[in-house]
């Protein structure tokens, strides 16, 4: 009998849980496999980076993540204009590009060809064919010297912005903020009005 308020037993043991039981024993041969793929990929690749392309510093979409920098697609032609590169040469020298894209202020523009002029001048050219040099090539002590980048390159670096501490003044005191836009909102709903009153009253002082 059962003595006391206890909770009924009402066990469910007939789920077969032993086939929805996730195991993970299989994650030190996954570890291994990516490296051995990443080293294979970086042998197929090479010389060039093993990240890929090179990609333009952009704003994320929305109200939400447009302070966030992100990598873009490619580089708009307006930007590799600025820089000095061709449009069909940017691909063949690891530069991604987007032909859809535009620059809609002059600061993304002033940054993504500072971007492009940077990796420029680092970039090292390797000849399609061995020491059957073309024009554009890297001589042959800068392709001595040459190592195969892994991992990111040229990363993204958000500028963290720096307070300015100030010493708070009588007059910042007596300032009401909360007056002034109220007073600013009643101006701005009164403007078309206003500047009506005073076109009639000019035209009548004309009279």
């Amino acid at each position: 009998m059962v003595r006391h308020n206890n909770v009924v037993p009402n066990g469910h043991f007939k789920k077969h849980w032993q086939n929805y039981v996730r195991t993970w024993f299989n994650q030190p041969a996954r570890k291994t496999r990516r490296r051995v793929a990443r080293q294979t990929k970086a042998v197929k690749v090479f010389p060039r980076p093993t990240a890929g392309s090179l990609r333009p510093i952009v704003h994320g979409q929305t109200l939400k993540y447009n302070m966030k920098l992100r990598a873009g697609k490619g580089f708009s032609l307006e930007e590799l204009e600025a820089a000095g590169i061709p449009k069909k040469l940017a691909p063949t020298i690891g530069i991604a590009v987007d032909h859809r894209r535009r620059n809609r202020s002059l600061e993304s523009l002033q940054s993504n060809t500072q971007r492009l002029k940077t990796y420029k001048a680092k970039l090292v050219v390797f000849p399609r064919r061995p020491l059957k040099f073309k024009a554009g090539d890297s001589a042959l002590e800068e392709l001595a010297a040459a190592t195969q980048v892994h991992g990111d390159f040229m990363p993204i670096v958000r500028e963290t912005p720096v307070a300015e501490l100030v010493k708070i003044t009588d007059e910042m005191k007596a300032f009401k903020a909360y007056d002034k836009l109220r007073l600013e909102r009643t101006n701005k709903r009164h403007m078309g009005a206003r500047l009506k009153r005073a076109a009639e009253a000019e035209k009548e002082d004309k009279k």
